[in-house]
C-alpha cells in the first residue's frame, strides 16, 4: 500500500468510527421483547393475546413465562424482569402504590367444572360435585350412566379456582377432598390433565375448554351455563378476574401491547378464548 493510499484508509476508518460505535450502543428495534408471567391460570389467555398481536406486528416480540407466585411476580415486574404480571387476586392496594403499579382489569372467565370428552355429561348441581370431590360418588354410573370410576382432578387450595368454588358453593367450603384425588399444581397442568384422562372431572376455566379441540367439555352448574351473557349479568357466578399489572411509566412498546388487548380486535381474541371482556 502506497504511503497516500495507507493514509487515505486511516482517515476514512477513523471518520467511521464513531458511526460504527454508536450504531453497537443503539438496541434494534426487532431485538426488543414483551415478557409476561404470573399466574398460570392467566397464561392460555395471554399467549392467545400474544400470539394474535404476533400476527398483527411482529415487532416487539412476546415471550411468555411459566408462572410466577403473587410475590415472584411483583418483584420480578419491579425488577424489570418482566414487563407485564398476570394475576387474579392476592394483590394489595399498597403493593401497587409503593411498586407505582397499574392493574388493568383485562377480562373476566368462568371458573367451571369440566369433563373430558369420553364422559356422556352435560350438567352437574352443587350437591353432585361435592359428593365427586369428598368421595360419596366414585364412579360415573349414578351421573352418566356407566359404571367406571372417576378420576377426580383438583387444584391446590391457594389457586384462584378452588378459592372462589369454597367461598361461593356452600358444600365446599370445608370439604375433604377424596383420597384420590389428584392435585394438578398449575394451570397448565389441570388442562393436560383433563385433555389426556378419560373419564376424568376437574375444576379450571372455559379457555381450557375453548383450546382444548373438543377433548374437554364445560358442564352447566346448577342449570346455569358458563356463557359470556351469564357470565356479565351474574347468573353464572363462579368467575374470575383476568388482571394485567404494570409499570406506571410502562414503556410504549408494552402501552401498545395493552392498546391491543383491549382494542374490539382483543375482545374478539378474549372471547374466541372462552372470556369475557368487560366493555
Amino acid at each position: 500500500m502506497q504511503p497516500k493510499t495507507r493514509l487515505s484508509y486511516w482517515i476514512y476508518l477513523l471518520a467511521a468510527l464513531p458511526l460504527v460505535l454508536l450504531s453497537s450502543s443503539l438496541p434494534a428495534w426487532g431485538s426488543e421483547t414483551i415478557v409476561l408471567d404470573g399466574s398460570t391460570g392467566m397464561l392460555p389467555l395471554a399467549r392467545a393475546l400474544a400470539k394474535a398481536y404476533q400476527q398483527k406486528s411482529p415487532d416487539p416480540q412476546t415471550e411468555l413465562g411459566k408462572g410466577l407466585g403473587t410475590g415472584a411476580r411483583l418483584r420480578a415486574l419491579g425488577e424489570g424482569k418482566i414487563h407485564i404480571a398476570l394475576a387474579s387476586h392476592g394483590i394489595k392496594a399498597e403493593d401497587i402504590q409503593k411498586g407505582n403499579l397499574k392493574v388493568l382489569e383485562i377480562a373476566k372467565g368462568a371458573i367451571i367444572f369440566a369433563v373430558h370428552a369420553s364422559v356422556p355429561l352435560t350438567k352437574i348441581t352443587d350437591s353432585q360435585v361435592c359428593d365427586v370431590y369428598n368421595g360419596k360418588i366414585r364412579d360415573w354410573q349414578s351421573l352418566a350412566g356407566f359404571n367406571t370410576t372417576i378420576a377426580v382432578l383438583t387444584r391446590p387450595p391457594t389457586e384462584v379456582d378452588p378459592e372462589v368454588i369454597r367461598a361461593k358453593v356452600g358444600c365446599f367450603k370445608d370439604l375433604k377432598e377424596v383420597e384420590t384425588a389428584r392435585v394438578m399444581a398449575r394451570g397448565g397442568d389441570m388442562a393436560k390433565g383433563l385433555a389426556g384422562t378419560q373419564y376424568s372431572i376437574g375444576m379450571t376455566s372455559m379457555t381450557v375448554v375453548e383450546q382444548s379441540g373438543g377433548k374437554v367439555k364445560a358442564l352447566e352448574f346448577n342449570g346455569v351455563a358458563p356463557i359470556p351473557g351469564n357470565v356479565k349479568n351474574g347468573s353464572y357466578f363462579l368467575t374470575r378476574d383476568f388482571l394485567f399489572v404494570i409499570k406506571a411509566d410502562a414503556a410504549p412498546a408494552v402501552k401498545r401491547f395493552i392498546d391491543f388487548v383491549l382494542s374490539p380486535e382483543g375482545d374478539r381474541v378474549i372471547l374466541d378464548n372462552g372470556a369475557v371482556p368487560l366493555r
